[in-house]
């Protein structure tokens, strides 16, 4: 087991105890949000994704010692092991490195090798390969002369198709040649003759060359979909003729041989028949899956930043659904999000009914005290926009709107989860719910919609499903347990991701809630059916009651350390929540034997019980008037807000009906960095005009004053 652990604490530069401990928990049930709360005193506070990570990796340490060992027995039934090819393969550190080993001892399907062995050449080509500097290599293939073999040049043929399948499977060579073009090759497209790309959209790749070295995954995952649909060839370009010297020196050693002809005939043979096609596509298959990977890891981060932007606390909000025949939907929210109140109007072509529709809207925004109106950013959301600033000033109401991504609303309206929650509304009356309840408490509303339909992802029907849906689902188990759910208004939804519970303990939750009504204390968790003590330890800590019997459950703090934060409280005379411990604690720590990490979370929850996770992230830009494209010009300075990240930059939200680009070259001066490490999704940013085209209605921004 030692074997496997050091490779991952030298990955993460930890100690090796840190792995050690955390494969420990993990093996005994507990969940990663469970243990990077509650646990740090073993894990020395590794985050999520550093356990995450633990977790992966050592399950592919396990799966590749596995495979190792498979392959040494199957070379050993063979009579073919060496000291020197088990050494070989125990110091691979990855499973394609493992199988480039194997590749000679595989027991293969038909081959023109195979069929030339079992005609009985292979000692002609070990012969061959013996390098003879003497003799007659017609002599010595008349040997091998029979019923299968007629002629001499059957024979040498045959042998040379032995010889070519030996380069092919030599696992050193293929390194060098994988190597070799993966540092000086280049990647080469061409559009298909009478190929369709009706617009444009791979224009950049019909005739383009690219050295592989540097190439970025978005272009490689677009490279992958213009081939797919038959828009251009591909094809790698690199120094053959370099390669082929080195496999031919490789098996002649620079020396003399009347066999010389031979083997280089069959060296180039191997190399363009078999290995370098054979490399071509492992290159190829790993670059995407390179690019898939980093594709699934940027859009979980813009899923996670999404989900924790923080709610709109204390505000009755209007919900707006753009649109413009069927009219915009209208709901009204309170502050905890249940629905007050359902309309639409009309105020757009064709209907246009501007009066009427200033009229209602004035008067929703009177009788329930409207704070906030959130508009949907689909159609008619910029002629929406207007019409509300417009209604705004004319009537100089203290009220702001903001825009918000309408990105799977349609999707959770047509769901069985809004199907349960308003069974007596149409879905594109629920649409209009969800914009107000985004704004009101994002991570609660997005949490019902399928993550693949909320906006934020980059070529995501091109990735592998089940990577991306686990991926997704962490980012959202990550996401709910950070902030915490209230136990007495949480969803099912919501409830499912806590940390140990599932579909199925979070309904029973939410029936046992039904029954008892308000949960008083975490206590009563355990009297729920499907809780038992195991899952009440994982889950306790993330389920908070803000006005029940024990001060202390609406905290973080767990459970199974109230006794501790009560001697705490006694011991510096706390009387509430919410009081500062201004006192020095190294001493009252040694006495009541707590961990740093334990004492130090402690604290902090009891003088912020409240404290929200999110509240480090920026609220959302609240205006009260429009922005026309027409009003800007270059080296403009505005605000605006990271609706989507991506390899290629950022777009920003700067009050336009389309969003701006910035560029990755204009979001920072550092080379070789990710948009992601400079913004993220829900960021509130500073950014420049760089570029304005009016015929297309688009904006180019920057980071960077001046660039």
């Amino acid at each position: 087991m030692i074997d496997l652990i050091i490779p991952i604490a030298n990955e993460l530069n930890i100690q090796k105890q840190q792995v050690e401990n955390t494969l420990k928990l993990i093996e005994e049930g507990n969940t990663v949000p469970f243990i990077a709360r509650y646990r740090k005193e073993m894990t020395k506070g590794l985050d999520e994704e550093q356990i995450l990570f633990i977790q992966q990796q050592y399950e592919y340490q396990v799966s590749l010692l596995k495979r190792k060992e498979d392959v040494i027995r199957l070379i050993e039934t063979q009579g073919k092991l060496t000291d020197e090819i088990k050494n070989a393969i125990m110091e691979c550190d990855k499973l394609s490195k493992v199988e480039d080993i194997y590749r000679p001892y595989q027991q293969k399907k038909k081959t023109r090798a195979k069929d030339a062995i079992n005609k009985g050449l292979e000692p002609l080509s070990n012969w061959i390969l013996s390098l003879p500097r003497f003799g007659n290599i017609e002599e010595e293939a008349k040997k091998y002369l029979n019923d299968e073999v007629k002629t001499i040049e059957d024979a040498i043929n045959g042998a040379k198709d032995i010889i070519a399948e030996v380069v092919s499977d030599d696992a050193k060579l293929r390194w060098k040649v994988q190597e070799s073009i993966l540092r000086y090759g280049y990647i080469i497209t061409k559009k298909k003759k009478n190929s369709v790309d009706e617009n444009l959209t791979y224009k950049m790749y019909y005739d383009r060359s690219e050295k592989l070295a540097y190439i970025a995954s978005h272009r490689i995952m677009a490279i992958d979909r213009a081939e797919k649909e038959k828009v251009i060839s591909v094809s790698l370009s690199f120094d053959e003729e370099y390669l082929t010297n080195y496999a031919i020196r490789g098996i002649t050693r620079n020396r003399e041989t009347i066999v010389n002809g031979i083997i280089v005939d069959a060296v180039k043979d191997g190399l363009n028949r078999l290995l370098f096609p054979s490399v071509e596509r492992e290159i190829r298959s790993g670059l995407s899956e390179k690019a898939q990977k980093q594709s699934i890891d940027i859009f979980s981060l813009n899923l996670e930043k999404l989900l924790l932007q923080p709610p709109i606390n204390n505000k009755c909000v209007l919900g707006f659904d753009p649109a413009f025949r069927t009219g915009c939907k209208l709901a009204i929210v309170d502050s905890t999000g249940a629905l007050k109140k359902i309309d639409v109007i009309y105020p757009h072509q064709p209907v246009n009914k501007v009066a009427e529709a200033k009229e209602k809207v004035l008067k929703l925004i009177s009788e329930y005290n409207v704070d906030l109106i959130a508009i949907g950013n689909g159609t008619a959301s910029r002629e929406s926009e207007s019409f509300i600033a417009e209604l705004i000033k004319e009537n100089n109401l203290n009220v702001s709107f903001t825009i918000v991504s309408e990105a799977g609303a349609s999707v959770y309206s047509a769901s069985d989860i809004a199907r349960d929650e308003f069974p007596d509304l149409h879905v594109e009356q629920r649409s209009a719910i969800s914009i107000a309840r985004r704004l009101i408490d994002p991570l609660s509303e997005l949490i019902k919609i399928d993550p693949k339909s909320i906006g934020v992802g980059q070529y995501q029907h091109d990735l592998p499903q089940k990577q991306l849906n686990e991926r997704l689902d962490f980012a959202i188990l990550k996401s709910v347990n950070l902030v915490g759910v209230d136990l007495n208004t949480a969803s099912k939804e919501l409830l499912m991701h806590v940390s140990g519970l599932n579909k199925s303990s979070a309904t029973a939750i939410i029936e046992h809630r039904n029954k008892i009504g308000k949960f008083k204390n975490r206590e009563q968790l355990k009297t729920v059916k499907k809780l038992g003590e195991k899952t009440f330890e994982q889950c306790a800590g993330f389920l908070r009651i803000n006005d029940g019997d024990e001060p202390l459950d609406k905290t973080q703090i767990h459970p199974e350390s109230y006794g501790i934060a009560k001697k705490i409280m006694n011991h510096y005379k706390i009387e509430k929540l919410g009081e500062k411990i201004t006192r020095d604690l190294d001493g009252f720590k040694n006495d009541i034997g707590i961990d740093e990490y334990t004492l130090k979370d402690i604290i902090e929850s009891i003088e912020q019980p409240l404290r929200d996770y999110r509240d480090k992230y920026d609220a959302p830009i609240l205006r009260q008037d429009v922005l026309e494209i027409t009003d800007l010009k270059v080296g403009d300075a505005l605000f605006g807000t990271v609706r989507n990240v991506v390899d290629f930059g950022a777009f920003i939200d700067i009050g336009l009906h389309e969003d701006g680009l910035a560029h990755i070259s204009k979001i920072s001066n550092l080379k070789n960095i990710h948009p992601s490490e400079i913004v993220s999704v829900g960021d509130i940013v500073k950014v420049w005009v760089s570029d304005i085209d009016l015929q297309r209605q688009k904006v180019q921004l920057s980071l960077i004053e001046g660039k």
